[in-house]
């Protein structure tokens, strides 16, 4: 059970989280809500599903339903820092596996486990949506770009010892596993400004465009470029569902 003023203080944040949300619609509250015990505890604990229950007026199944969906919420206490790595094709094939096997070996866990410090994290993530600068290794979601065996195996060995620690792209520097998912919660963190966003590889696209003048096509209403006649609903005169054959396997099909 929450002490007295720490329930206070969740209960207040909630009512800030369900604000945003119309009347008739707590439910959707869910995510950020599942974001905020986490912040408190560490992980998602039955504590805070209790809570967010009572909250949104939903049953513990259902909260759990949803907090063993997402990997974001932890179901055990997590560490500090969680190390994510990705080993998805193309970190994999650059260095990923590698990074993966050094770390494992010199932290001496495995997947989805935390050191006995509660400050390390291992995980093996699937993709981090950062091809562009394969292999990456996210704490706390933060990027860490083009990593090796050896850079990585320093950066673990910077949060263990306490050492700030700065992502690629990003904060000037990593924050706690718990103060990333208050900010997840919807709580801004005073670092929204702090560090690049984007580099180079991931603006190429765009400086190509504006070299050779590439535009986007206009948008249109419907399926036919460069038509603003209006879309067909479906089972209309023109749609897909009353359109007569004209291949000749559709018109075999007919007969």
């Amino acid at each position: 059970m929450y002490s007295d003023d720490v329930l206070q203080r969740l209960r207040g944040e909630a009512d800030q989280i369900l604000s945003r949300y119309p009347a008739g619609h707590e439910r959707s509250a869910l995510l950020p809500m599942l974001h905020l015990v986490q912040s408190e505890d560490g992980y998602v604990s039955a504590d805070g599903i209790a809570f967010c229950a009572e909250v949104l007026e939903l049953t513990r199944s259902e909260v759990s339903a949803v907090a063993t969906f997402y990997t974001q919420y932890k179901r055990h206490p997590n560490g500090d820092y969680n190390v994510g790595v990705c080993t998805n094709a193309l970190c994999a094939v650059m260095g990923g596996d590698q990074i993966w096997e050094a770390l494992e070996g010199h932290l001496g866990l495995g997947h989805d486990e935390t050191s006995e410090d509660g400050k390390i994290t291992l995980e093996r993530l699937e993709c981090n949506a950062a091809c562009d600068y394969a292999p990456v290794v996210m704490v706390n979601w933060e990027f860490f770009d083009n990593q090796t065996p050896e850079s990585a195996l320093a950066l673990v060995d910077d949060l263990i010892a306490g050492r700030d620690v700065q992502p690629t792209r990003g904060p000037e520097k990593v924050r706690t596993f718990k103060e990333i998912s208050h900010l997840l919660a919807g709580f801004e963190d005073g670092h929204v400004h702090e560090g690049p966003s984007a580099g180079e590889p991931t603006l190429r696209g765009l400086k190509l465009a504006k070299e050779k003048g590439w535009e986007c096509p206009a948008p249109t209403t419907s399926g036919s470029a460069g038509s603003t006649e209006p879309a067909q609903e479906v089972g209309g005169e023109h749609s897909s569902a009353e359109r007569p054959a004209t291949t000749k396997e559709d018109k075999e099909g007919d007969e």
